[in-house]
């Protein structure tokens, strides 16, 4: 009956509930954001696979051109938490905006340059400024959708942070193949643009308020970008050398210690913090923070591992290694939607703990590397790293943010976001660390049963010999092969090492869910006006 506004038995009806709707408005302006936050992720492994082509183009060093992807990674550590008081200062219109603007002209400039120089200066702006798209993007998601459409909302952001840095190396090595390096930031300059005008146009989800500004913390800018910045430059250039021996890593790792506690301190006494880290204080929110680190050490190591061992072991060129890595990649495309029905139906904590096995048994049928790996048989365990990895990360994000209230969103989404790029980090330098420390172990023991008394040895070298017969001096050059051999092998064996290392990691870690309280998803309401 129109206009009845009670029930059968008298009791008033609750009200219709608008914000249960997605205004078509909304939902076209956060894809325009969901797309600027992929570009600024894909932008961090992008160079991965032609880093030797930008190397050769800026004539620049092999120790140098690493810098290209470091500058960029230490200026987005430093900027994502930033974020969550810039978003609150600015609004969200206004911040994304100037973050995919920004990133938009650096990339132009990334492509202009012709230095290594004016390479790391650009890519750090690039990375400083697009960091603010990230966070933005999830504190978004879960303060303007209702609850209800968080099956649709969370896999959209989850797909997005966890391909873009997948499929990155796929993306660039196709690029630098058909085009130049160049291309790797020109392609950002449109859609930049595109992005740019659309947010202005179309994001209304909150208000500024310009007043924080007069209290903006920049002792705590400070404290801040010396903590990360080392921890990130430690954990980037520790590996190859050798830790606190080198002199550099050393100081970097003082100033981060003494930054650390500064910042602390900081933000724990200040009036309006730069980072308001009680977020923390959510049982919830802390317990996801800290899936999310251990997630980010997956996503970012095998993002890293596979492409090296393709390259050094099978020498696979950038193209070759982008069209293996793809399987990731589209394996996490088809489980996304999957993934977001099974939310509503399963218990999180049990999705959590069923993708980090199947991550682990991906990691497990790696353990039997050999150096004739190939695309076949990398094919299942890519597609389990990529079903894992979904299946864990978007129950992480709605446990960690999908409860929080409206209010503290901004600051925590950075927050969260930070705790998976460290994890990122911390993950490439322990893999690094561990391939390192490894190959020189099997290099050791090889040496020790390759002698005269061992009779594959001798075959092999006495094959090799006749092989290189009237080519100069034959039996050293059969040693040098045989060395050659070694050598490949026992990097080969320090891979199945690495892998093992991840599978006990992440089987440990299923278990650890059994701690985690079952989520309240009903949460709190958002706010639609």
């Amino acid at each position: 009956m129109a206009g009845a506004s009670t029930t059968m038995d008298g009791i008033p009806a609750a009200p219709a509930l608008p914000e249960e709707t997605i205004q078509p408005r909304r939902l076209f302006a956060f894809l325009i954001m969901v797309f600027g936050m992929f570009m600024s992720i894909l932008d961090i492994q992008i160079v991965s696979a032609s880093l030797s082509e930008i190397q050769a183009g800026l004539s620049a060093s092999y120790s140098e051109v690493s810098w290209v992807q470091t500058a960029y990674l230490i200026a987005e550590v430093i900027a994502i938490p930033l974020s969550g008081f810039l978003s609150r200062a600015l609004g969200t219109r206004l911040l994304f905006a100037i973050s995919a603007a920004g990133f938009t002209g650096a990339s132009l400039m990334c492509g202009l340059t012709s230095t290594i120089e004016q390479m790391i200066l650009w890519r750090a702006v690039q990375g400083f400024l697009g960091a603010g798209m990230i966070p933005t993007v999830f504190a978004s998601a879960y303060t303007i959708f209702p609850r209800s459409k968080l099956p649709l909302v969370a896999p959209i952001i989850g797909l997005v942070a966890t391909l873009a840095p997948t499929i990155g190396p796929t993306v660039g090595g196709y690029i630098t193949e058909v085009m130049s390096w160049h291309w790797l930031f020109f392609i950002n300059v449109v859609p930049g643009i595109g992005i740019t005008l659309g947010v202005l146009a179309l994001v209304d989800f909150d208000k500024p308020n310009f007043k924080l500004l007069d209290h903006f913390d920049w002792w705590g800018l400070l404290f801040m970008a010396g903590f990360l910045g080392a921890l990130e430059y430690v954990l980037e250039e520790g590996p190859q050398y050798d830790w606190f021996q080198d002199e550099t890593v050393f100081l970097l790792g003082i100033v981060c210690v003494v930054s650390a506690g500064f910042f602390f301190w900081r933000v724990l006494t200040t009036k309006e913090p730069i980072v308001d880290i009680r977020a923390f204080s959510d049982r919830n929110f802390a317990i996801g923070s800290t899936f999310s680190f251990c997630i980010g050490i997956g996503l970012y190591g095998l993002t890293y591992i596979y492409p090296r061992y393709l390259a050094e072991v099978r020498g696979y060129s950038a193209m070759m290694i982008g069209e293996t890595m793809f399987v990731s990649g589209a394996a996490m495309f088809v489980a996304a939607p999957i993934v977001g029905r099974m939310t509503t139906k399963v218990d999180l904590r049990i999705m959590i703990a069923l993708g980090l096995v199947i991550f682990a048994l991906g990691s497990w049928q790696m353990t039997w590397i050999t150096r004739d790996y190939d695309f076949n048989e990398l094919l299942i365990p890519q597609i389990l790293r990529g079903v894992g990895i979904m299946m864990a990360m978007v129950p992480v994000n709605n446990i960690a943010l999908g409860t929080l209230p409206p209010e503290r969103m901004k600051n925590a989404s950075g927050l969260f976001n930070l705790t998976r790029n460290l994890g990122g980090a911390v993950g490439l330098a322990v893999i690094n660390t561990v391939l390192d420390s490894r190959t020189d172990l099997h290099i050791a023991r090889l040496h020790e049963k390759v002698n005269w008394g061992n009779a594959t040895a001798v075959e092999t070298l006495n094959m090799l010999t006749q092989k290189f017969q009237g080519m100069g001096d034959a039996s050293l050059m059969a040693l040098k092969q045989l060395s050659q051999i070694v050598h490949r092998q026992a990097v080969v064996m320090s891979y199945g090492d690495a892998f093992y290392i991840l599978t006990i990691f992440y089987l440990a870690l299923s278990v650890l869910v059994i701690f985690v309280e079952k989520p309240n998803m009903a949460g709190p309401v958002a706010d639609a006006h």
